[in-house]
């Protein structure tokens, strides 16, 4: 596989917890970096990737996911701009989540069970991925990323403590154990 594994930035990094700057070149290092994000999500075991993830300060995110149908989609979002669905036509689905950069716990977290996201390529060309189902959460999750939000900023305070005590529970264990 093209790409090599970047270590996943956890959360409490700066990165992590800011916005990330638009893309302006759409050259060979951008499509270095998809390579690497694809790379270091599958190695990571994971449906989706933003570019802050793995400390780049950058509007972009991969994923490949399926959607409530089953079909599996692929592909590369550049300076993505997020569609939801109007008031009036959404619908929520309160399915849990996690995040690679709060490996472990996962909670109930309530999001739009359609999505879009209109960007470009790593090319340049303009894209627009919409989703349904798992995919649609992708969608909605990495666009957060790049917004400087992790999913645990969109919890109530008591449930996020609930995450953040688990991810530091396991994370002790881990270095005990290694």
């Amino acid at each position: 596989m093209a790409g090599q594994v970047r270590p996943i930035t956890l959360v409490g990094t700066p990165v992590l917890h800011q916005a990330c700057r638009p893309v302006q070149e759409f050259d060979a290092a951008l499509a270095e970096l998809a390579d690497d994000m694809f790379a270091s999500m599958y190695a990571a075991e994971g449906v989706g990737l933003a570019a802050n993830q793995i400390g780049v300060d950058l509007r972009i995110f991969v994923y490949d996911c399926p959607d409530e149908d089953g079909g599996r989609h692929k592909g590369t979002v550049v300076n993505p701009v997020l569609e939801l669905p109007d008031l009036a036509d959404r619908r929520l689905d309160d399915s849990e989540e996690g995040c690679l950069s709060v490996p472990g716990p996962h909670a109930r977290v309530a999001r739009p069970d359609r999505a879009a996201v209109h960007g470009f390529d790593v090319k340049g060309d303009p894209i627009t991925v919409e989703g349904t189902g798992l995919l649609a959460r992708c969608l909605q999750h990495e666009t957060d990323h790049l917004e400087g939000k992790v999913y645990i900023d969109r919890l109530s305070a008591r449930a996020r403590k609930k995450v953040l005590k688990e991810y530091e529970e396991l994370r002790a264990a881990a270095a005990e154990a290694g």
